[in-house]
């Protein structure tokens, strides 16, 4: 790949797990009524075929890994647990309080923070407590995020028993080194150990989160992190770039220098020849840094073109509502998108007025959703076209010049109303995405607020 092409398109671009992105949400327009408005429009159109998704946030984690952006809270006080619990069940008490009903849930996500940092009673009481209120989705999918360090075979019985098919664990970089550097001290013994753990309870699906561009991370380290996991033969494999967003209050992007991060032509070549090795070793690239084996469901919904991005990530189970609990969730009618109290005691101030506690957030307009479908089939089928009427909009030419540039380059292929992106294009799907993303084109940010795209 030319290196021009990487000086040229490096440049600070979102992820597009939502659209518009959430630092162009209009606040102005946005109250928990007209939220609730498009919650109870999606939840009628959608409840009785796909069921909803729920993604229930668990912050707290014993130490600060310094490469993290996420919102979380730093405790070893574990008594913390049961009030928070009770905290997102009384959440969810409001929520189908609200709907009137019994919600079909298809799918239930566990993110963090740690949720392994809760013992598995209080998983077991979190989840018991959300199906007191609903029912199971005949097809469903529940999934959670692990720390290889503390997750134990309870947890992984327990979580199973309540019905969960897939776990995620987060790996990052098996070198000393960087694994000092992001303060993440993980020996391969105990991720080999959850895996092998899960298979043999009988989860379906086991997924390796794998990080480069990390701190003092060189293109061996990669190698042999990808090697490492390879001897396990995780049926999903996230190839993330690592976020370099020291900004972000909270983040813990303080514990070395900017320069001891890789950047531009490095970090690209991580990624690079790290993508030659898994495909080798036989993943399939299925969206942006995320790898399958072809008997996962993923790489299957991806073949389907039933692949679906949301907060979550990726995921082969898609839903119109995805109703987020616990602090700083992110909810998604489709129609409107709303984020609750990122502080946690405001979080619980809320829930004991009985109110919602969503602190801000965003109702689409015709054009948001419009452009919200191309950008979602672009980060999840490298395609998109605007044959349909509904998917055209006035803006299309200039679009289309930003596109044609791109094409120049040779990281997409026109024809028509249609967009086609070759291998080649790839690692540059955000650049992609962002020529169609009118807001950012409408007014660039003055300030630091996303991470570069290679």
């Amino acid at each position: 790949m030319a290196i021009s092409l990487i000086q040229k398109y490096n440049v600070a671009g979102p992820r597009y797990t939502s659209y518009p992105t959430v630092p162009y949400w209009d606040s102005s327009t946005f109250s928990t009524e007209k939220w609730l408005e498009s919650l109870r429009k999606s939840y009628a159109e959608s409840n009785s075929t796909e069921g909803i998704s729920l993604y229930i946030h668990l912050p707290f984690c014993e130490s600060l890994c310094t490469f993290c952006g996420c919102h979380k809270r730093i405790t070893k006080r574990h008594e913390m647990e049961a009030p928070y619990i009770e905290a997102i069940l009384k959440e969810w008490q409001l929520y189908t309080n609200f709907l009137e009903e019994r919600p079909r849930i298809k799918e239930i996500h566990l993110g963090g923070g740690t949720p392994t940092f809760f013992e598995p009673l209080q998983l077991r009481c979190l989840i018991e407590g959300i199906f007191e209120r609903a029912d199971k989705a005949d097809a469903h999918e529940f999934s959670f995020e692990g720390h290889p360090n503390n997750t134990t075979e309870t947890h992984l019985q327990t979580l199973y028993d309540l019905g969960f098919r897939r776990v995620s664990y987060g790996v990052q970089d098996y070198s000393p080194k960087v694994q000092k550097a992001i303060h993440r001290i993980q020996p391969f013994e105990n991720v080999q150990r959850v895996t092998q753990q899960a298979r043999a309870i009988g989860y379906t699906s086991v997924s390796h989160d794998l990080v480069f561009g990390l701190p003092f991370q060189t293109l061996d380290d990669v190698l042999f992190t990808i090697d490492r996991s390879n001897t396990l033969r995780p049926d999903r494999i996230a190839f993330y770039s690592y976020a370099h967003v020291p900004w972000i209050k909270g983040s813990g992007q303080r514990g070395f220098k900017d320069e001891d991060v890789p950047t531009g032509e490095v970090k690209r070549e991580l990624y690079e020849v790290g993508k030659q090795y898994l495909l080798k070793a036989g993943y399939a690239e299925i969206g942006m840094d995320h790898f399958a084996l072809p008997t996962d469901s993923m790489y299957k919904a991806f073949k389907n073109h039933q692949l679906h991005r949301n907060f979550m990530g990726y995921t082969a189970s898609k839903t119109q509502v995805m109703i987020g609990l616990g602090m700083s969730s992110i909810s998604d009618s489709w129609y409107g998108f709303a984020q609750n109290e990122k502080d946690l005691d405001a979080y619980y101030a809320r829930l004991e007025k009985n109110e919602i506690p969503v602190c801000k957030g965003h109702i689409l307009n015709k054009e948001d959703l419009i452009i919200r479908r191309h950008i979602l089939n672009l980060m999840c089928q490298f395609s998109t076209s605007w044959n349909d009427e509904s998917l055209q909009f006035p803006e299309i030419a200039e679009v289309m010049a930003h596109l044609q540039e791109m094409q120049n380059d040779g990281l997409l292929h026109i024809a028509g109303n249609h967009i086609e992106v070759p291998d080649e294009g790839k690692p540059f799907i955000r650049n992609i995405c962002m020529a169609f993303d009118l807001h950012l084109q409408r007014k660039m940010p003055n300030t630091k607020i996303f991470s570069m795209t290679v």
